[in-house]
């Protein structure tokens, strides 16, 4: 038996090599996937030996319409589900491994930001109530790091707390505050009680809130304004209930991945084709933590890669907001 977290967050093995393998084991072991795989085509395997982004990208939606997973679901450690009014169908991921996506948050964060130098905190509205929010179990799993006691969840409807960020600045900390935006809004809505200057303001999507839709240039400009902060300060995450593993943009609009998650953008008409840098499509991902569920994912999501590889989320998918073939931007 495949000792999986060796594999995935392995510094001698290729992406290419890593992705072949979970390949070959998402087709023996998860019955969505092969059926999937066995329905386009069966020259897979072979286009796989050059090519991994020759596997195909199996659409989110089909975690709202199937069990995805290489366990029974009953045995699953986790269960996550993406946020939803009432009534909609939501998707639904069997985390078969715990310590597999605790390893690949934490992994990860480290490789952005100083956690064990770092006091978290997190606001939340509208996740409270889903007992099944990843983005919870991620800021807790991030909160429970810290040894001091300052990290936490913020208590929804009030304002910051100055005595509490004064003990953080005597303590020689730096806040991350973490939340949604819509929440982060509601925050500075409430009171705009400026941060230490080294602080870092992590948002997590949610870009319409109750009120109306913003641009991600707009909300990053009223959040460092708001908090007193530099714009360089204020950072994105681009995470779903979908995924274990997260990327994101310090400072600025371009997101980078871990080393064991890779994103390329796909012909919206033929998924099966990447498109070249600054060429809009949909947001393909693989992400080999999720190894017991399904690393190769088609989003929703609309965007672009640059030349070095990161990409940009343009927001979600309409045919009508096409802007035609080598969308190019400035770089940062």
């Amino acid at each position: 038996m495949r000792n999986w977290s060796d594999i995935i967050f392995s510094d001698e093995l290729s992406f290419e090599e890593k992705a072949r393998q979970v390949f070959e084991y998402q087709v023996e072991q998860n019955p969505v996937y092969r059926r999937y795989c066995k329905a386009l085509d069966s020259g897979i395997p072979k286009a796989m030996e050059k090519d991994v982004s020759a596997a195909p990208l199996l659409p989110l939606k089909a975690f709202k319409d199937a069990e995805v997973t290489t366990r029974p679901p009953a045995k699953a450690d986790l269960v996550f589900k993406s946020s939803g009014t009432s009534g909609m169908k939501r998707s639904v991921h069997y985390v078969a491994d715990a310590g597999l996506y605790e390893q690949s948050l934490l992994k990860g964060f480290r490789r952005f930001y100083p956690l064990e130098r770092s006091v978290i905190w997190g606001y939340t509205p509208g996740y409270a109530e889903n007992p099944h929010s990843s983005l919870i179990y991620m800021i807790r799993t991030l909160v429970d790091r810290d040894s001091t006691g300052l990290s936490r969840f913020l208590p929804l409807g009030e304002s910051l707390d100055e005595d509490a960020i004064r003990v953080i600045v005597e303590r020689g900390k730096q806040l991350i505050l973490f939340g949604a935006a819509f929440g982060l809004l509601d925050l500075l809505e409430m009171d705009q009680t400026p941060l230490p200057s080294n602080s870092i303001v992590i948002e997590t999507g949610g870009m319409k809130t109750h009120r109306r839709e913003i641009s991600r240039d707009r909300l990053h400009q009223r959040l460092a304004n708001g908090f007193g902060l530099d714009a360089s300060r204020v950072h994105s995450e681009y995470g779903m209930a979908e995924l274990l593993s997260q990327a994101y943009a310090s400072g600025g609009k371009w997101f980078k991945t871990v080393p064991w998650m890779r994103v390329t953008v796909r012909n919206s008409g033929d998924p099966d084709e990447v498109l070249p840098p600054y060429e809009e499509g949909l947001l393909g991902i693989i992400d080999l933590a999720n190894v017991y569920s399904c690393p190769f994912l088609l989003t929703g999501d609309r965007g672009i890669m640059d030349s070095k590889g990161r990409f940009r989320v343009l927001g979600r998918w309409n045919p009508k907001d096409l802007r035609g073939c080598n969308f190019l931007i400035d770089e940062d």
